[in-house]
């Protein structure tokens, strides 16, 4: 008997990329961490920025990096204290467990890689070495959710899942410039520990506009809207205030209630505005729709008794494609573009 092999259609199956009006392909680098500084005002690593201006009174403030002080903007800090700088090379556990011995004896330190290396290989440093003791080690990670075109290796995309279930640990996903400049020294007064997401290298300035100050634990209404109320967090936060002006066209009037604390998380407020008579409620986060904010959102009005039309835009529950950052957020809807279709959609 002879056997037949059939060739599976690969995922991995080219598409077609974007073009523009002159034809040429619309394609950025794979590292880039925020699809939306076109046309925007910008801030150069506003994180490191913000940690040496921290520093310089506050001697407690160390900073240790798995061999990616570049790629998380803790070069900044390395060049401005070259003796509270700590390259811990490619371990990410060692880094965990030298930030926890470092906040043992009276430092603040700042860990910084990769969210897909804090949040999947170093979980059980942080639970055990940080967490349980309440230690006040901030670990602050790049390239959260599809925030990179490498693939599943580099594409955080449920990383808050794994970390919202950790006893003691404040969980953050800030939208831009601003947001994380106002909160690395909201950050060093917090007691306990912290995990980041960080948007790096020229981060857009939105919030700038709307007056905003960051407070842990505090969503901030942005916009009124009597059809819609979106409640954002992290880059989310920039394209659905785009949407709702390009839906304001329309005649859809779209609230933002900006949510940069997932953990723990503003429960009052949330339902507070949620509650608000017709509107259909919307969540949007750069994050799996496994276990993320929509899914605290959710349980949060139910516990709170809030019953009202609600839907969810988010990254799917699986590994996602690589390729170029344009293409996936259209692909998987969390372009501008895709946040104003599904929205209509459901009206």
């Amino acid at each position: 008997m002879t056997a037949v092999l059939t060739r599976r259609k690969s995922k991995y199956t080219p598409r077609s990329a974007p073009v523009g009006e002159d034809g040429e392909r619309l394609t950025t680098s794979a590292m880039i961490a925020s699809l939306d500084a076109e046309g925007r005002e910008t801030v150069a690593a506003p994180f490191g920025n913000a940690l040496v201006e921290l520093a310089k009174s506050r001697p407690d403030i160390v900073a240790l990096t798995a061999d990616l002080s570049k790629y998380t903007d803790l070069h900044v800090f390395a060049a401005a204290y070259p003796d509270r700088f700590y390259q811990m090379g490619m371990a990410e556990q060692v880094m965990i467990s030298a930030a926890a011995g470092l906040a043992r004896e009276g430092f603040t330190p700042f860990a910084t890689t990769y969210a897909v290396f804090a949040s999947r290989r170093a979980y059980d440093f942080v639970c055990m070495a940080i967490a349980e003791e309440s230690l006040p080690v901030k670990i602050i990670c790049a390239l959260p959710g599809l925030t990179t075109g490498y693939g599943p290796s580099h594409q955080a995309t449920e990383d808050i899942a794994i970390f919202r279930g950790m006893p003691n640990l404040t969980v953050i996903d800030p939208c831009d410039a601003t947001e994380i400049a106002q909160a690395v020294p909201a950050l060093v007064n917090h007691p306990g520990p912290v995990y980041m997401r960080l948007l790096r290298g020229n981060v857009p300035d939105v919030l700038g506009a709307y007056d905003y100050s960051f407070e842990i634990g505090k969503a901030k209404l942005l916009r009124e809207g009597g059809d819609v109320l979106f409640i954002s967090s992290g880059f989310m936060t920039m394209r659905v205030l785009d949407a709702a002006k390009v839906l304001e066209k329309g005649g859809i009037g779209c609230a933002v209630l900006h949510s940069p604390t997932i953990k723990p998380l503003d429960e009052e407020t949330i339902a507070r505005e949620a509650a608000k008579a017709g509107r259909l409620v919307v969540t949007a986060e750069n994050h799996t729709i496994i276990g993320g904010l929509g899914e605290a959102i959710a349980g949060c009005l139910m516990r709170s008794g809030v019953h009202v039309p609600f839907r969810q835009i988010a990254l799917p529950d699986e590994f996602l494609d690589a390729g170029a950052l344009p293409t996936l957020h259209d692909q998987y809807r969390i372009s501008v573009g895709g946040v104003v279709e599904s929205v209509r959609s459901w009206l």
